[in-house]
């Protein structure tokens, strides 16, 4: 099926970069409703947990189930169905102009850059790695790591629901011919990328008594080293650590004041992955060659 697909690429490229392109955007859509209730759905689990322990009568919401599925996406404002005409990914927002057709709440920009962004990099990932069955696991990669980014960015969290899976996945993508690593590279390179940070977290508790960092930074840098193995831990942490920097920067010139106020690192982390994706071994052959090593 995959040779089909790739066969009709290369017959009729324009056919199946704006078939990638309606893809990505349907995805990113997808992947707002991630990014809004997963969070939720983890409170819920978390509150019931709670109520369980403490033996506790548990207050469950009006509307019980919640899942990715169900219920259907609503305005927040008015609780109004958001219709398939208002649901069409970049073109509703623009047609609405930003805000809900019946009550006039603004919708968030976030929505369509989702969208966007996710457009984009699929067509990256599709034209980088190709239509093959590498390439489809490495496109699950990147939308993981675009709903990672904005959940950390609004929550202050990378939840396990999706970093541990796509890890696994990376040790199991090792066993495919295309795979860039071999199963114990994979393996070697998931310890070494949690233990990297893990090692910084605690020697910055036992220098300050304070937290620099969350445990869900340690995962998703153990994810990264089973999609691409050690060599690249060192290049994500350095990239990280500098687009983190610049952003810290970026808020400090705004006047806006940041002291105390916790920065997510995992989005500059991702984006950091997603550079050492497609081109970290460029970048560290080129390191090498400079460094005449």
């Amino acid at each position: 099926m995959l040779e089909t697909v790739d066969a009709f690429r290369l017959e009729l490229p324009w056919l199946f970069w704006l078939g990638a392109t309606c893809l990505g955007l349907a995805v990113g859509s997808f992947l707002n409703v991630v990014i809004h209730r997963v969070p939720r759905m983890m409170e819920r689990a978390w509150r019931s947990e709670c109520a369980e322990l403490l033996e506790q009568p548990e207050h469950k919401p009006a509307d019980e189930t919640l899942n990715l599925v169900h219920p259907r996406s609503r305005c927040p404002g008015c609780g109004k169905l958001i219709t398939a005409l208002e649901n069409i990914p970049v073109l509703s927002w623009l047609w609405l102009r930003g805000r809900c057709r019946h009550c006039g709440m603004r919708i968030a920009f976030r929505y369509p850059l989702v969208e966007l962004l996710t457009a984009g990099l699929t067509l990256l990932t599709l034209w980088h790695f190709g239509p093959s069955l590498y390439g489809l696991a490495v496109l699950v990669l990147v939308w993981s790591l675009i709903a990672l980014s904005f959940i950390d960015l609004e929550h202050q969290l990378l939840p396990d629901q999706i970093t541990l899976p796509v890890l696994w996945l990376g040790l199991l993508v090792s066993l495919h011919p295309q795979s860039p690593l071999e199963p114990t590279q994979a393996i070697v390179g998931a310890a070494a990328g949690y233990l990297s940070l893990w090692t910084v977290y605690h020697a910055f508790r036992l220098l300050t008594g304070k937290e620099g960092l969350g445990y869900g930074d340690f995962k998703l840098m153990g994810l990264f080293g089973a999609w691409m193995g050690w060599p690249v831990i060192p290049l994500v942490v350095l990239l990280g650590s500098v687009l983190g920097l610049i952003a810290a920067l970026g808020v400090a010139l705004t006047g806006r004041k940041v002291a105390g106020v916790p920065m997510p690192f995992g989005p500059f982390l991702a984006g950091a992955g997603l550079v050492a994706l497609f081109a970290g071994e460029a970048l560290i052959e080129s390191y090498l060659r400079l460094s005449g090593a």
